[in-house]
């Protein structure tokens, strides 16, 4: 019998670059939605240059959990191939949590105002 090994969600995505010191001030283009607060911004076809983001300002619900594969969805719909200019704060697992704004406006801002509904981590 044999056995596959799948990778977990948490280790899935294609985001390798080193994570930006706190206070950094680091911006690229969307290039990977891994949740519905989660995503990667780096340069085009570079995924070891792409850094690893946790939104700070919004809390979506796991994706197994109810609304999850919407506020993916949203976060895809409203982020996906823009820029971000993001701060980045603490780190969480391989990621760094930080603020981001798309336009001057606060990602997490944009995505409760386009009907994006927040978890309960």
């Amino acid at each position: 019998m044999a056995l596959v090994a799948f990778p977990s969600a948490a280790h899935a995505d294609p985001c390798t670059a080193p994570l930006p010191a706190r206070g950094t001030v680091f911006s690229g283009v969307v290039r990977y939605v891994g949740d519905g607060d989660s995503l990667c911004i780096g340069p085009k076809g570079k995924p070891d240059r792409w850094v690893e983001v946790r939104l700070a300002d919004f809390n979506a619900p796991e994706l197994n959990e109810r609304g999850g594969q919407q506020a993916k969805a949203l976060l895809r719909q409203r982020a996906m191939g823009r820029q971000l200019v993001c701060t980045a704060g603490r780190r969480s697992y391989d990621r760094v949590v930080a603020a981001c704004t798309r336009d001057g406006r606060a990602m997490g801002d944009e995505l409760r105002r386009r009907g994006g509904t927040e978890g309960g981590r």
